[in-house]
């Protein structure tokens, strides 16, 4: 049978000289667009982000340990304690002001010769689930006792001696601080931060900056801290000079590690809420201003910084815990060395164990994301329970006088729980009067009534009146600037409860 001839085959015809067909458009009638998987890409996109690992993330952070000037604490160091759950980080800030300009020097006060030593440390515990991190703070000035050691300076080898805690770093440097804090806590260090002015500075400008809340103006000529009262957003420079004042109080260096823990809050929050821990771009901007003026151990590294990163990013200012260590004499005299901060032995044996052992300091610590923010959305000087109120209806609303007095008494003000009708019926601002004697009560009472006039009465005694007008809504809820006391065995506090409302 004959083989039925081979149709040619047919010659393609070049793409660019096929003519492309779309659909068939009746006039007056929108073609329709293809559109592409906006909702799949965008899906993708986002895990990427937010996930923060793989080969992206890994390639985002890489390479910044270049930045990282590297020392090794943990060199030749024996018996040290046992290793608990959880990873532990002494965080240390010093004095060092060598990479300041001349002009910086002079504006935030940093003159004179460092001292070469520790202005700050902390222990950080990071818990072994990453839901939470308890921060202890060491007085600078707490009474030490000093391992055998070779100075660093002199080279002369020392015998065991007490020593002012920050005095170690002189000593010895970063290896003799970690060997006298593992000595004195019993705590096994994994990671060492050290951070110096600048570099805390630049991490500072590099989140944007932290929102910091004072309800009374707070001024050291030493440093040259000048705060108005109210609620500021501070740079570099000026967080240095919140977190360096000793004079601002009575409270001196006590005080200072109380206003360091609330920084640390409030960087806490500013850089979980800034979006900068989602987005890998942003987070390697970030570390990148952070390690390229730090110093750390040779642990340390982009691997550890991925995973800090991603156990923050759930992380909320409750999630984090505040505490010092416990103090048994604010004044211990060592001949030689002068006043020093003896431990509470008891209590400070108690909280290092927690920290060994991976437990809260807090009871019923918040799980991460679920804060307990108070309700007070102002900052006042003088806690409104210790205000004495009297309410007045000066309107002709049935009722009004009660209202604002339970207003004003949920939020914790004293009132008389006997709200009276005033000698006028038709105001429509409402007046706080007040004896000049309690200026500061009132400012206190007024930030809980927005709007309100105050009025000075020479003689009116300790309660405050308040006459209730038309203008009256709602008590803004306040609360006092004083960090509430700690709870527990601790007295531990958590980053919302330190921070701006």
């Amino acid at each position: 049978m004959p083989t039925p001839p081979r149709t040619p085959p047919r010659r393609p015809v070049a793409r660019a000289q096929q003519p492309r067909r779309g659909p068939q458009v009746r006039a007056g009638v929108r073609a329709p667009v293809r559109r592409p998987h906006w909702g799949m890409r965008m899906a993708t996109t986002l895990s990427v982000l937010v996930l923060g690992v793989g080969a992206i993330g890994h390639a985002l952070v890489t390479g910044l340990d270049s930045g990282i000037g590297r020392i090794d604490p943990f060199k030749d160091m024996k018996n040290r304690p046992e290793a608990g759950n959880g990873t532990n980080l002494l965080l240390v800030g010093t004095d060092g002001r060598d990479r300041i300009t001349r002009e910086d020097r002079h504006k935030y006060r940093l003159g004179g010769a460092p001292c070469r030593c520790t202005d700050t440390i902390m222990l950080v515990h990071i818990s072994a689930d990453r839901e939470r991190a308890s921060v202890v703070s060491l007085p600078r000035d707490s009474y030490a006792e000093i391992p055998p050691h070779t100075d660093a300076t002199t080279g002369v080898r020392h015998a065991a001696h007490p020593v002012k805690l920050n005095a170690a770093y002189a000593e010895g440097g970063p290896a003799l601080t970690v060997r006298t804090v593992e000595h004195m806590t019993k705590v096994k260090i994994d990671h060492y931060l050290e951070v110096d002015f600048t570099s805390f500075m630049k991490t500072v400008d590099a989140v944007g900056g932290v929102r910091i809340c004072t309800a009374k103006p707070m001024k050291d000529n030493y440093t040259g801290l000048d705060l108005a009262a109210g609620t500021h957003q501070l740079d570099g420079g000026r967080a240095l000079q919140y977190v360096r004042s000793r004079h601002v109080d009575g409270a001196a260096d006590l005080g200072r590690m109380q206003r360091q823990q609330r920084f640390v809050a409030a960087l806490i929050q500013q850089a979980t809420s800034s979006g900068a821990l989602l987005n890998p771009v942003k987070f390697r901007e970030v570390s990148q201003a952070v390690l390229n003026s730090v110093r750390a151990d040779r642990g340390f590294g982009a691997d550890q910084l991925l995973s800090l990163g991603k156990a923050m990013r759930d992380f909320s200012p409750s999630s984090s815990e505040f505490t010092s260590v416990p103090v048994g004499d604010v004044s211990h005299p060592v001949p030689g060395i002068g006043s020093t901060v003896k431990w509470d032995p008891a209590k400070s044996t108690r909280l290092f164990a927690a920290l060994r052992e991976d437990r809260p300091l807090m009871p019923d610590a918040p799980r991460k994301g679920k804060g307990t923010t108070s309700d007070a959305k102002v900052v006042v000087d003088v806690p409104p329970r210790g205000i004495r109120v009297q309410v007045y209806n000066a309107t002709a609303i049935d009722g009004l006088g009660a209202r604002v007095d339970a207003g004003l008494r949920a939020s914790g003000f004293a009132t008389t729980r006997a709200p009276r009708n005033g000698e006028r019926r038709d105001l429509r601002r409402t007046v706080v009067t007040y004896d000049p004697r309690w200026d500061r009560s009132a400012k206190s009472l007024a930030a809980a009534l927005p709007g309100s006039e105050l009025r000075p009465v020479r003689g009116q005694g300790p309660t405050l009146r308040v006459l209730a007008g038309t203008d009256f809504t709602k008590v803004t809820p306040v609360r006092a600037e004083t960090p509430p006391k700690g709870k527990g065995v601790f007295d531990a506090v958590t980053g919302d409860e330190v921070v701006c409302p």
